[in-house]
């Protein structure tokens, strides 16, 4: 009998939480599409209630969240109200590891590269291959955003997983790109301050 009761105990619990589970999922699913859409409205509403919690949320199939999803669209209205949520993951993986600072130095979006830092972005946070936003910068040879990273104390000498090769090395290897080149040969080791990046998460 004991058993049993706890088995239905049990059983009404589950079926109790179902209900806010889905909610939770629903809620983030209709977050992101209107981060996606640019729905001002919606998205003020998601953000201004603060037991939903949805400013990291993630897409379940790609990982992104809503700084990855502005990020890639270059909308720097948009990044700079997530970047002012008070608890924003401003280096928040997506699937891959990218980060929206990874994302805006591949892109060579160099206004969006200079937000991400100013809020606090770490520079060395690597993706699932190992690479930061400073080889990305390199291997898509974007001057400007080379030059942003190496001043926020970016490493020129952290490898990526799959060569093995750092920023300094794919920027000797790239004689095309001169400019880029002494930027990086003129890196200090290890990055300006190395212990002065930004925080990590």
């Amino acid at each position: 009998m004991k058993f049993a009761f706890r088995l239905a105990a049990s059983a009404a619990l589950l079926l109790a939480a179902a209900p806010a589970t889905a909610q939770q999922m629903s809620d983030s699913h209709e977050f992101l599409e209107a981060v996606r859409k640019g729905d001002g409205t919606k998205v003020n509403q998601f953000l201004s209630n603060s037991s939903l919690r949805l400013i990291n949320t993630k897409d379940r199939g790609t990982g992104e969240g809503a700084i990855h999803i502005v990020t890639k669209r270059r909308d720097q209205l948009y990044l700079r109200v997530l970047l002012q949520q008070d608890d924003v993951n401003k280096n928040l993986q997506d699937r891959d590891g990218d980060t929206a600072l990874l994302i805006a130095a591949d892109q060579g979006w160099s206004e969006g590269v200079s937000i991400l830092l100013k809020y606090g972005a770490n520079p060395n946070t690597p993706n699932s291959a190992g690479q930061t936003p400073l080889i990305r910068a390199v291997l898509s040879h974007h001057e400007e955003v080379v030059r942003q990273l190496v001043k926020a104390n970016a490493d020129p000498d952290r490898a990526d997983y799959q060569t093995g090769m750092s920023a300094r090395d794919y920027a000797k290897r790239e004689s095309r790109y001169p400019a880029i080149a002494k930027l990086i040969a003129d890196a200090p080791k290890g990055g300006a301050a190395a212990g002065a990046a930004g925080p990590k998460g």
